[in-house]
């Protein structure tokens, strides 16, 4: 029988929290009040797992403008909206609630002037709140969650319709851009004040001498000019509050899929692909400059031409005679401008790649004297895309003075058409000057036409290659169920597993067969190319077999959580990466809350402490670029250090002591035995000291296990010649013979 909810009173609830006492992994109130709802609407998953990818506050709080991001990693919609308690939608029930001190809880039920509030840490159930008490606290803001729409079961879901991510930026701000499009047609409406205004004064003012007359119509033109003043700074505010808006939330996506992309998607050329993000900017000026407002002005053509008709009649025919001309020379000229900014613009991510390719290599490429072979990379990749941009540039000045020159002609016709009008008493002086004000108004867009054509080209292409980027498949999506796992004991096995690389045709893993029991220490030894560290990258589910299946604790990789995969396994890669920033931040970058104690810990174990200690500056050295202030010894032990911070219960080490000394790694092996306790341990290494941390040996060769055992079982056989592998192996393991 379930136990009655009982009541709070207020004073239970002065810490915002209902009472609550935090539960184990949740950071703050708001993140398990979105879990609460998340496994309401049958999605659970761990606080790693929400959190995935989002950046926290200094305590490691989930922050406000993060909530859409956590809700989509939960599966949900998320909308956040102002609303009294009163006015609650109650079908849209359980809701987040926002209290004061940055604190929420979640509500459950409304029955009459009673509030149910609850909170997943809450150990005694939910409580009872008079609308009285919960007003206090509440800020007013309310978040609904639902879950998120799926036209299709993940199995068949169809792939996101292309320019998807664009779209929807753009139909969230459609009231902005609509008020663009408002501010356009009344500035247009305004335009036609002047010549009017002008063909008055020519035609009534002056021959009868109305001066009362043509104060009016000045003081109706200056506010006309004060309306006209104000409407185009509102369009500009417009225009570049929701560009800034739209700009950061495309990077942000833009980042996300750069981060949650597989890795066998990721581009050859990281200097390429940077050059390729760079393109957004492109994207973003088309929607934030006057490229938009001569596009919006285009369809208002028509409007003059009509008022033409009406002052001018006949000479509007001249107009409609050069519209297709004007648009003939953009239809002629528009392949060839095409096919340049193409050309230019795959040119110039060749550039950039040439150029982070060599900054990140300059020490070696001037160690091996190449300067001469990147200077002549660059400087063709330089003049090719020069040239296409400078054939692109011409051909739109050549379209711009082609239409120029139509417009001359055709100011030119109209002056003497409207003085035979004016001789045949079909038209007055005012209405001929009218008609000269007009033509500007008329000619001003066709005169952008060339430029407009060559804009809208560059940013179609870049379009098109952010669509390719944004099209990628991603790790996380919002069709996934992954399996829930809160802690992994720690066995690992791979089943018949095929494995290649996409740049390679060869696989780097054969039918693989392998099973690691929790709490084992093994060690992987074979020779360069055989597959060794493809194996680590599996286990971190980088990558994913062609065939065959890898499982942590009986479950396949393709169904866990990466974020909890990750958060129990340590690892560090062959290549060392760290990254701009002080030692400390290194070291914690997957954990940014640890504490100071869990720092120095794993800085201990790893050595790492034994040369920061003795530093002026400490953990608060800057380490530079990669690293560079560091030697590779050091570079390994921060490295090892942040794979050990959160205490993982799987622990992938791919060559942690190739660069360090024999006495660092003695130390080292040292430490880690105690560490490794009950921990499982794949240890990647061609050096045979560090075969003490392990107690079983697996030699892999051309992709496959060609033997499998206790450490001295193996040992002996490579020693006798049993087990087919050449001497590099016998090397590693220290075997002579």
């Amino acid at each position: 029988m379930s136990q009655e909810p009982q009541t709070a009173s207020e004073e239970t609830i002065q810490s915002g929290t209902v009472g609550l006492k935090e539960s184990p992994g949740i950071a703050d109130a708001l993140t398990g009040c979105l879990l609460f709802v998340a496994k309401h609407h049958g999605r659970v998953l761990s606080p790693a797992s929400l959190l995935s990818g989002l950046p926290l506050d200094a305590q490691g709080r989930l922050t406000p403008g993060m909530i859409e991001a956590a809700a989509r990693n939960a599966g949900l919609s998320a909308r956040i909206v102002r609303s009294p308690l009163k006015k609650i939608a109650r079908f849209a029930l359980p809701a987040v609630l926002f209290l004061r001190d940055d604190e929420a809880c979640v509500l459950q039920e409304v029955d009459g002037e009673n509030f149910t509030v609850s909170h997943p840490a809450l150990e005694d159930g939910a409580k009872i709140m008079t609308r009285q008490e919960l007003e206090k606290l509440h800020t007013g803001h309310v978040l609904y969650l639902m879950p998120a729409r799926k036209e299709a079961s993940p199995q068949s879901a169809a792939p996101k319709p292309k320019g998807h991510w664009l779209q929807s930026a753009l139909l969230r701000n459609w009231r902005a851009y609509s008020q663009v499009i408002i501010a356009a047609t009344i500035l247009n409406m305004l335009a036609l004040a002047m010549p009017l205004f002008v063909m008055n004064v020519y035609d009534r003012v002056v021959p009868n001498s109305a001066l009362e007359t043509l104060w009016v119509l000045a003081m109706g033109m200056g506010v006309v000019f004060v309306f006209d003043f104000t409407i185009k700074g509102l369009r500009a505010f417009f225009i570049d509050r929701t560009g800034k808006k739209i700009d950061v939330e495309l990077e942000g996506r833009l980042f996300d899929q750069l981060l949650d992309m597989h890795l066998k998607d990721k581009p050859a050329s990281v200097g390429s692909f940077a050059n390729l993000l760079r393109e957004l900017e492109v994207l973003r000026d088309f929607f934030t400059s006057a490229t938009l407002v001569s596009f919006v002005d285009l369809p208002f053509i028509i409007l003059f031409i009509i008022m033409f008709w009406y002052i001018g009649g006949p000479i509007a025919l001249i107009f409609m005679a050069v519209l297709p001309i004007t648009l003939l020379i953009g239809l002629i000229i528009h392949v060839p401008i095409k096919n340049s900014v193409e050309t230019a613009m795959a040119m110039g991510n060749s550039k950039h790649a040439v150029l982070v390719e060599t900054l990140s290599n300059i020490e070696t490429i001037k160690g091996l004297g190449c300067e001469a072979t990147m200077r002549g990379r660059w400087m063709h990749d330089t003049a090719t895309s020069a040239r296409h941009a400078i054939r692109s540039r011409s051909l739109s000045h050549l379209a711009m003075n082609l239409t120029g020159f139509v417009q001359q002609f055709a100011y030119l016709i109209i002056i003497i058409v409207g003085v035979y009008l004016i001789k045949d008493g079909k038209l007055t002086m005012g209405g001929l000057v009218a008609c000269s004000i007009l033509s500007g108004r008329v000619m001003g867009p066709f005169a952008q036409i060339a430029q407009l054509i060559t804009r809208l080209h560059h940013t179609m292409s870049a379009y098109r290659e952010l669509n390719r980027i944004m099209d990628l498949p991603v790790e996380r999506t919002d069709t996934d169920s992954f399996l829930h796992r809160p802690r992994l004991d720690g066995s690992i096995e791979f089943r018949d597993v095929t494995f290649s690389y996409p740049s390679s045709k060869l696989p780097a893993l054969k039918g693989l067969n392998l099973r690691i029991a929790a709490g084992e220490r093994v060690g992987i030894v074979g020779r360069t190319g055989s597959g060794k560290s493809t194996l680590g990258k599996l286990i971190m589910s980088l990558y994913t077999p062609d065939q065959g299946a890898v499982l942590v604790d009986g479950a396949d990789l393709r169904q866990v959580d990466p974020t909890d995969l990750r958060r129990w396994t340590g690892y560090m890669p062959q290549d060392v990466a760290l990254f701009q920033g002080t030692v400390r931040q290194n070291i914690s970058m997957a954990h940014p809350q640890a504490s100071d104690q869990e720092i120095l810990h794993a800085a201990r174990i790893s050595g790492t402490h034994d040369f920061m200690s003795t530093h002026p500056q400490g953990y608060a050295l800057h380490v530079g670029e990669r690293g560079s202030t560091l030697s590779g010894g050091q570079r390994q032990a921060i490295s090892i250090a942040r794979a050990l911070l959160r205490d993982p219960r799987i622990l992938v080490m791919d060559e942690p002591s190739s660069s360090m000394d024999s006495q660092s790694e003695a130390l080292l092996l040292q430490r880690l035995k105690f560490f490794l306790d009950a921990k499982t341990l794949v240890l990647i290494t061609h050096r045979p000291s560090l075969l003490e941390l392990v107690d079983r040996l697996v030699v892999i060769d051309d992709g496959r296990v060609v033997a499998d055992g206790p450490k001295e079982a193996i040992m002996r056989q490579l020693q006798s010649g049993g087990v087919p592998v050449n001497q590099t192996v016998q090397r590693q393991t220290g075997v002579r013979q």
